[in-house]
């Protein structure tokens, strides 16, 4: 039997990840070629990882990457099954590792096929699930083109990109900003605009037949009941059903007694206030109709607005457990 040194085993360890043992064992087997004993480990992974292809890798940790002029952005989830193994450090920078190559890929497919360190990504992933003993996959992967890129990680359970359309003065803090708004509020789209008219009719209907249920409960107990919107969405609120809304708010503050001479005043916030109780799929669902978190006063498209001649161009959100 070849004799195994110290330092042979160490080199084979900061090649695989692998523990001391796993690593001195392999090499017996292999009797002592260096080669071998890496085969013999991503057998193993080969083996572990059959056993827990049903597993879920619902825990992990998620990474961007931006390259150095900041014209692209990747965010990847390299996923595995428990909490404990997602905050390691070693999981972590192999993340991190995989997110660096990333960049330089259109597609998961393809980066799944590139070269990492003498293996394929795919290969690599095994042969860690050999190593750490639970299954790894890269669970997401999103890519962003733009004149400028901007990240925002949220302690590594969230990776968001956003692009903008220059590189204004401001472009870092916006960037960030914003991508911070995405992770947080999970948009699923930029604006009302982009929404396909048979989704609209349909989410109205379900979301008031959902109000509807509801108030029939708090009618039962005596509470106050909850306000049936017309509309959900901006794109719904026509010149007609502005008009509309203007014409019934006059007549409520006439029939009120309201002196006339200060509906001016009035009606400007009654009319905010029926687009925001008539576009609450725009809030929750697109990226510049939200209320911006650092400032609910206002929506994010105001705040992009505000930093000059730029516009968000697009989004892209990696979330551990999606």
């Amino acid at each position: 039997m070849a004799k195994i040194t110290a330092a042979e085993v160490n080199k084979l360890r900061k090649a695989t990840g692998a523990g001391m043992m796993d690593c001195k064992n392999a090499l017996v087997e292999a009797e002592g070629d260096f080669d071998k004993a890496i085969e013999v480990l991503r057998k193993k992974g080969q083996k572990v990882a059959a056993k827990r292809a049903d597993r879920d890798s619902s825990e992990g940790a998620a990474i961007s990457k931006l390259n150095a002029d900041q014209t692209v952005g990747v965010a990847i989830v390299l996923g595995c099954e428990t909490d404990f193994v997602g905050k390691n450090e070693n999981f972590v920078a192999l993340a991190n590792q995989l997110a660096e190559l990333a960049l330089d890929y259109n597609s998961k497919e393809e980066f799944l096929a590139a070269d990492f360190g003498g293996m394929t990504v795919a290969d690599k992933l095994v042969e860690q699930t050999g190593v750490i003993g639970e299954k790894l996959e890269i669970t997401a992967f999103e890519k962003l083109e733009a004149p400028y890129v901007g990240t925002y990680v949220h302690i590594n359970k969230i990776a968001a990109l956003v692009g903008l359309s220059a590189k204004v003065d401001t472009a870092e803090v916006l960037a960030k900003d914003v991508s911070m708004q995405v992770a947080s509020m999970g948009a699923t789209t930029l604006s009302y605009k982009d929404f396909d008219p048979a989704f609209i009719a349909a989410e109205t209907e379900a979301r008031i037949a959902v109000i509807e249920k509801d108030n029939i409960e708090l009618g039962r107990l005596g509470k106050t009941l909850k306000n049936v919107p017309q509309y959900i969405s901006m794109a719904q609120l026509t010149d007609e059903a502005l008009a509309q809304a203007e014409a019934d708010a006059k007549a409520q503050l006439q029939a009120e007694g309201k002196p006339e001479k200060i509906w001016d005043k009035i009606l400007p916030g009654k009319m905010e206030r029926f687009i925001s109780d008539n576009t609450t799929l725009d809030q929750e669902q697109c990226l510049l109709d939200q209320n911006f978190i650092k400032d609910e006063k206002i929506n994010v498209a105001t705040y992009v607005a505000s930093h000059g001649d730029v516009h968000v161009t697009g989004f892209k959100r990696a979330t551990v457990g999606e």
